[in-house]
């Protein structure tokens, strides 16, 4: 309890204050509690010497695959059917391109610029 005794205006007298306080003992919810999740992971596909490398992985929810290009030509990575539409990059000659994929399924793409080059990532 905190209590202070004031003074009133114009007066001479000095004031007081109450320094008694009261605790509780720490409570233990008060702990981190460890959750078991995971951190979401970036995984990196090469594109170089008109192949995808790796071109194929497994990956989890929430997970990211940065597309890093750097070949003599340029490429995309375009969705192959309903479930990979939203897959889809420019034409990129050097740089990289990510998409991060959120539902479990088998996501299969190809370089529309090159339709032998194919990929898929599948995600658990």
């Amino acid at each position: 309890m905190t209590g202070a005794l004031l003074s009133g205006c114009g007066s001479d007298e000095t004031g007081s204050v109450d320094t008694t306080t009261t605790s509780s003992p720490p409570s233990t919810t008060a702990l981190a509690q460890p959750t078991g999740e995971r951190e979401p992971a970036t995984v990196t596909v090469l594109v170089d010497n008109m192949t995808f490398a790796p071109a194929e992985m497994t990956i989890q929810a929430g997970d990211t695959v940065t597309w890093k290009f750097d070949d003599n030509v340029p490429h995309t990575v375009q969705g192959i059917g309903d479930k990979a539409m939203g897959i889809n990059s420019p034409i990129i000659d050097k740089g990289e391109w990510s998409y991060t994929f959120t539902a479990p399924g088998t996501y299969r793409y190809l370089c529309s610029l090159h339709p032998q080059m194919r990929g898929a990532v599948t995600v658990e």
